[in-house]
C-alpha cells in the first residue's frame, strides 16, 4: 500500500503546472470542499518548487495564481518575496502584478515591508508615470510609520508634478502619509493649497480630502486654511453655474463628487467662525435653491449643503431653507432618503426647533410608515418636537401611536411620555388622564420609576384625589390584565379607599359615581383569582386591604379583610406570607392600628422632580459634594487601613478586606498591596488569592451573622415576625419596592458622583435590628443628555473598621430619564464616620467609549441615619 502511495504522489509531482485559467476552472470543477482543499494544497506545492528553483519565466504566472489562491483564503504568505524580484524587473506587467501582490500579501507589521522602500523610492523617480502612480498606490496602502517618515519627501516633491495623474496619486498618498505620521503633515501644506486651483477635477478631490484630514488633525493647520474660503466659495459657484461638460456631467449635474467635497470642507472651516459663515451664506443658498432633487445625485448634494448650513453660523433663513430641504426629504418615495431626512432632523432640531416645527404632521405621518427604522426615528422626532404649546396634540398623537406600536417600542414609549408630561403638563389632571391613558394601554411596559412618579402626583395632588380613584377603580373594573395598572390602582384605593366609597359628582360619563366597600372587596379578589396576579400585585394587594381596614368601619367588611389575610399566612410565597402574620397580628393592636395605617405623607415636589425629571431641568443637588479624579493609590491604602504613612511595609489582616459584589474577598498576604488593588478594582495581577477561612469572630457563619443579624430561617427570626407587631410597620410604610417612600418629608439622598449625564445618590438609613449597620440605598440616574448608559459598574471600598456588602444592581443598563438601584449594608460597630473610595464604569452611547472613574466620598453630614 505504501508503495502504491508513493507511486501515486510522484506521478502528481509530475503533472504540469496549471495556467490561472486552468486553475480556476479546475477549482470551480470540485464538488466538495475536500476536493477544492486537495487541488489547491497540490498547486501550492508545485508553486513552492517552482519559487525554489528559481524559474523567472513562470515566475508571473505563479504570483498571479498564488494571488487567486489568497483571494479564496488559503495561505500565501510564502510568495511574498517573489514579489519583490517581479518589482524589482523593468517589465511593467511584472511590476504592477508585484505591486499588487505586495499590496495583498503584505502588511505594514511584516518584516518584509523594510525591503520595499528602496523599489519604491526607485520607482516614484521613474520616468514613466504609470510605474510612479504604481509605486504610490503601493505607499498609499501599506506605508508604516517609519516608511512614511522615509519617503515623505519624495511624495512632497511628486505633489509639485506638471503631471495631473502623478499630482493626484501623490495627494492621496500623502494623505496616507499624515494619517500614519501626523507631525510630516506641515511639509504639505504648501503644495495642498495649490492642489485647489488645479484646473483637472480630480486633482482637486484628492487635493481637498488631503486639507480636510489635515485641518481635522491640527487646529493651527484650519486657521491657515480658512484664508482659502473665498477660493472655495469660488470653484463651487462654478460648478453649479457651469453649462453642460461631457467629462462632469452626471445626471445633469457637474462632478457632484466635487460639489460634495468642497460643502464637507466649507463646513469645517467656518465652524464656530462667523466672517467665514457669511462668506459662505450666498453660494449656499444658490446650492440649496438651483439643484435638482429630482434624482439622487441631486439629494446628495442637497444633503451634503443642509449639513453645511446647520454646522455652521448660518442666517435663520438659511436655516429654514435647509430643513425646509429636508421636509420636502420626507415625501420622497424612496426609504433611504425619509430615514436620512429623519436622522438628520434628530440631530439638528434643537437648533432651530420652530422651523423643524412646520414639518409636524409630516412626521407624524411617518409613524405609521411600514419600515420599523423609520418608525423609531420618526418616534425619536417626535417626542423632541415637544413643547408647552403643542403637548396636548402631540401626546395625543403619541398615545394613538402607543396603542398599535409594535412591543420593542411600548417600554420607551412610556418613558417618554411620562417625562414629557411631567416637564410639559398645562395643568395636574390633565397629567394625571395622560399617565392613566398610558396604564391602559402598555401598563406591562411601565418602568418603576414611572409608576412610582404617577403615585406621587397622585399624592401631591389632593383635590384630585377622588377623581383619580374613580378613574383607577372604573379603569380595573374593565381591564386587569395591564400589570402598571393595576399596581396603581390598588396603591390608590387603599390610600384613598375612604374617598371613593364617598361617591362625587364629575363630568366623565364612564366614572364609577357609587361604589361600596364591598364593591371594593370583589374588585380585589377578582384581581387575585385572575389570571394576571403575580407575587407582586398579592403584595400590594395584601398591604392596601390593611390599610383599607382602617379606613372601613363595616364590621363585616373587616372581617372579610381579616379572612383574605388569613389565607395570605399559608401562601408558598414567603414575603406574602410573612406580611399576612404581621398584618394579622396588628389587628389585635386597634389603638395604634389606625396611626400605623395613616395616610403616607404627600413627598415634596423637589423629590419628585428629581427622580422623575420633573419640570424643567432636574436638580441634581444631593447635599454632599463629591470628589472625583484619578485613582490615588497611597490614598487608597490610607483610606482602607493599609500601610503606614511612613511608606514601610503593609500589615493587611481579615478585617482590611472590602465585600465585593457579590462576595467576600479575602484581604492578600501583608506587604501585596498592588495585588489588593487588582482585587478590589478588577485589573493588575492575575495572581489568584489565596483561599479564604472564616475570621474566628464569623464562627464560620454567615455574612449576616458577621452583620449582627440572623439569618432568614432563625427561630429567633421566625418568632420575632410572628409575633412583633413592630416588624411589619417597615413593610406597611414602604408598600412595595416599586412605591415611593419619604422619612418625614425629608430627602436625605447624598450625590456621590455627577458625569457624563450619570449621577450617583447614596441614601443612608440604620437598620433597625442593628443600630451598627447602616443601610445605603445607590441610585443611579441618567438624565439623558448622554443617552443610554450601559454596563454600568460600582465598586466600593471602606476603611479597615468597617465591613462591606453589596448586592447586585437592579439592571447594568441604566435608560434615558430613569434610574436603577443598589443596595449597600457597612457594619461599623467601632461607629468610626463612612468614608468610601467608588470605582465607577459605564458606557454612555453617545460616544461608544468606556469610561472608568475614581472618585472619594464620605463621610455623611451629621444626623443623615
Amino acid at each position: 500500500m505504501n508503495s502504491i502511495n508513493s507511486i501515486s504522489q510522484q506521478i502528481l509531482a509530475k503533472l504540469p503546472l496549471y495556467r490561472l485559467k486552468d486553475l480556476i476552472k479546475a477549482i470551480r470543477a470540485c464538488k466538495t470542499a475536500a476536493d477544492e482543499r486537495a487541488v489547491i494544497q497540490r498547486e501550492s506545492a508545485n508553486i513552492r518548487t517552482a519559487f525554489k528553483e528559481e524559474n523567472s519565466e513562470s515566475r508571473h504566472a505563479n504570483v498571479s495564481k498564488l494571488l487567486y489562491i489568497h483571494m479564496l483564503g488559503y495561505p500565501a504568505h510564502f510568495g511574498q518575496m517573489e514579489c519583490l524580484k517581479l518589482v524589482a524587473g523593468p517589465k511593467f506587467a511584472d511590476k504592477r502584478l508585484g505591486y499588487l501582490g505586495i499590496m495583498l500579501l503584505i502588511d505594514e507589521k511584516t518584516e518584509v515591508l523594510t525591503l520595499v522602500t528602496n523599489s519604491l523610492k526607485n520607482d516614484m523617480n521613474h520616468s514613466n508615470m504609470y510605474i510612479v502612480g504604481l509605486a504610490l498606490c503601493t505607499l498609499g496602502n501599506i506605508s508604516s510609520p517609519e516608511m512614511a517618515r522615509d519617503l515623505c519627501g519624495e511624495v512632497e516633491k511628486l505633489l509639485g508634478s506638471s503631471n495631473t495623474y502623478i499630482r493626484k496619486k501623490a495627494a492621496l498618498c500623502a494623505l496616507r502619509i499624515i494619517r500614519r505620521v501626523p507631525d510630516l503633515q506641515e511639509n504639505f501644506v504648501s503644495k495642498a493649497k495649490s492642489l485647489l486651483a488645479d484646473k483637472s477635477h480630480g486633482v482637486q478631490i484628492a487635493g481637498i480630502t488631503l486639507i480636510t484630514e489635515m485641518c481635522q488633525q491640527s487646529s493651527e493647520t484650519l486657521q491657515i486654511f480658512k484664508k482659502a474660503v473665498p477660493l472655495l466659495v469660488r470653484n463651487l459657484k462654478n460648478l453649479i453655474t457651469a453649462g453642460f461638460s461631457p467629462e462632469h456631467d452626471v445626471t445633469g449635474l457637474t462632478d457632484p463628487f466635487l460639489q460634495v467635497k468642497i460643502l464637507r470642507l466649507m463646513r469645517i472651516l467656518a465652524a464656530n467662525d462667523q466672517e467665514a459663515s457669511d462668506a459662505m451664506n450666498d453660494v449656499l443658498a444658490q446650492v440649496a435653491t438651483n439643484t435638482e432633487s429630482s434624482k439622487n445625485v441631486g439629494n446628495s448634494i442637497l444633503y451634503e449643503t443642509v449639513l453645511t448650513i446647520m454646522g455652521i453660523q448660518s442666517e435663520a433663513g438659511l436655516r429654514v431653507l435647509a430643513v425646509n430641504i429636508l421636509g420636502k426629504f420626507l415625501g420622497n418615495r424612496d426609504n433611504n432618503i425619509r430615514y436620512v431626512a429623519l436622522e438628520t432632523l434628530n440631530k439638528t432640531v434643537n437648533i432651530d426647533t420652530q422651523a423643524v416645527q412646520r414639518h409636524r404632521n409630516i412626521i407624524m405621518d411617518c409613524l405609521r410608515d411600514g419600515d420599523i427604522s423609520i418608525r423609531r426615528r420618526a418616534l425619536e422626532l417626535s417626542f423632541a418636537l415637544i413643547n408647552e404649546s403643542n403637548v396636548r396634540v402631540l401626546t395625543r398623537e403619541l398615545l394613538a401611536f402607543l396603542e398599535v406600536a409594535d412591543s420593542e417600542f411600548k417600554q420607551s414609549m412610556t418613558i417618554k411620555i411620562a417625562l414629557a408630561a411631567t416637564k410639559f403638563a398645562p395643568n395636574r389632571r390633565w397629567h394625571i388622564d395622560t399617565m392613566l391613558r398610558v396604564l391602559k394601554l402598555a401598563g406591562n411596559y411601565v418602568r418603576e420609576e414611572n409608576l412610582a412618579g404617577f403615585i406621587r402626583l397622585v399624592a401631591q395632588s389632593s383635590d384630585l384625589h377622588q377623581y383619580t380613584v374613580q378613574k383607577l377603580y372604573s379603569a380595573l373594573k374593565s381591564d386587569i390584565s395591564q400589570e402598571a395598572l393595576v399596581l396603581a390602582g390598588v396603591w390608590v384605593i387603599g390610600e384613598y379607599g375612604d374617598v371613593l366609597v364617598s361617591g362625587g359628582n364629575f363630568e366623565d360619563d364612564d366614572v364609577m359615581k357609587e361604589v361600596s366597600e364591598g364593591d371594593i372587596l370583589n374588585l380585589f379578589e377578582s384581581i387575585l383569582n385572575g389570571p394576571y396576579a403575580n407575587q407582586v400585585t398579592r403584595e400590594y394587594i395584601a398591604t392596601s386591604l390593611m390599610k383599607l381596614s382602617a379606613r372601613f368601619n363595616d364590621t363585616t367588611v373587616l372581617h372579610r379583610i381579616q379572612g383574605i389575610l388569613q389565607k395570605f399566612t399559608s401562601s408558598m410565597e414567603v414575603e406574602i406570607q410573612q406580611r399576612a402574620v404581621e398584618y394579622t397580628n396588628l389587628f389585635s393592636y386597634d389603638n395604634i392600628r389606625p396611626a400605623v395605617l395613616e395616610r403616607m405623607p404627600v413627598p415634596e415636589e423637589r423629590l419628585m422632580s428629581e427622580t422623575t425629571g420633573g419640570r424643567g431641568t432636574p436638580s441634581l443637588d444631593g447635599g454632599h459634594s463629591s470628589k472625583a479624579g484619578p485613582s490615588d493609590q497611597d490614598l487608597l491604602l490610607d483610606l482602607m487601613g493599609v500601610g503606614t504613612a511612613s511608606g514601610g511595609a503593609a500589615q493587611a489582616t481579615p478585617e482590611a478586606s472590602p465585600i465585593s459584589p457579590s462576595t467576600t474577598s479575602k484581604a492578600p498576604p501583608a506587604g501585596n498591596n498592588m495585588d489588593l488593588l487588582a482585587d478590589i478594582f478588577g485589573s493588575g495581577s492575575g495572581s489568584q488569592p489565596a483561599p479564604q477561612s472564616p475570621p474566628p469572630s464569623m464562627g464560620g457563619g454567615s455574612l449576616l451573622d458577621m452583620l449582627g443579624q440572623d439569618t432568614p430561617t432563625s427561630p429567633k427570626v421566625q418568632q420575632q415576625r410572628a409575633t412583633s407587631p413592630t416588624g411589619g410597620l417597615q413593610n406597611m410604610a414602604s408598600l412595595g419596592q416599586a412605591l415611593p417612600s419619604a422619612t418625614n418629608g425629608r430627602d436625605n439622598r447624598h450625590q456621590a458622583f455627577a458625569q457624563d449625564g450619570l449621577v450617583i445618590y447614596l441614601t443612608p438609613s440604620r437598620d433597625q435590628q442593628n443600630p451598627t449597620v447602616i443601610n445605603i440605598q445607590i441610585t443611579f440616574a441618567n438624565d439623558g443628555s448622554q443617552g443610554t448608559i450601559s454596563d454600568m459598574q460600582f465598586q466600593a471600598a471602606v476603611p479597615k473598621t468597617q465591613r462591606l456588602q453589596m448586592a447586585p444592581a437592579s439592571s447594568n443598563v441604566i435608560q434615558p430619564g430613569s434610574s436603577e438601584k443598589q443596595m449597600m449594608r457597612v457594619a461599623n460597630p467601632q461607629q468610626t464616620p463612612l468614608r468610601f473610595r467608588l470605582r465607577i464604569a459605564y458606557l454612555p452611547s453617545s460616544t461608544g467609549q468606556k469610561v472608568e472613574k475614581i472618585s472619594e466620598f464620605g463621610p455623611f453630614p451629621e444626623n443623615a441615619y
